[in-house]
């Protein structure tokens, strides 16, 4: 194997057993997502702002900014659709990720978004409630 997949790899080890020790799923998904975007930072800064070319497409070649690959998490749109008035209307799971598909180019599966949307509602953030005709549950902001 190439030498940065064994340094993955290694890195990978070393942080498994301290990640491992919490209970929580969300909260060891919440400590890798940490220490990713701190990894990312940190690479910014070594590489010292060096572009990195991308293959597009199997003709061309784009430069493209590190820090422009990684698109935002399920958890972070959620949070930004908050921010907005997105969230004034009631809106099913389906239509919310068809909406993040749509409008934000985040393609996320129900699965994603059902979790977070429950936290949310947990931390009345969101109203969570049946709607009568479907019986779905729909999301609307508190």
């Amino acid at each position: 194997m190439s030498k940065p997949i064994e340094k993955l790899k290694k890195q990978l080890i070393e942080i498994s057993e301290v990640v491992n020790a919490f209970r929580s799923e969300a909260v060891q998904v919440r400590v890798v997502d940490k220490l990713l975007e701190a990894m990312i930072e940190f690479e910014k800064n070594e590489i010292d702002n060096t572009e990195v070319f991308i293959k597009k497409k199997p003709e061309t070649n784009t430069t493209v900014n590190i820090a422009q690959r990684k698109k935002p998490g399920a958890t972070r749109v959620l949070h930004k659709l908050l921010n907005t008035d997105f969230f004034k209307t009631p809106h099913s799971i389906s239509s919310i990720a068809e909406y993040c598909m749509k409008k934000l180019d985040s393609d996320f599966k129900t699965s994603e978004l059902s979790g977070i949307l429950l936290k949310l509602s947990n931390e009345n953030k969101l109203r969570r409630q049946r709607n009568e005709e479907n019986n779905r549950f729909e999301y609307i902001k508190i």
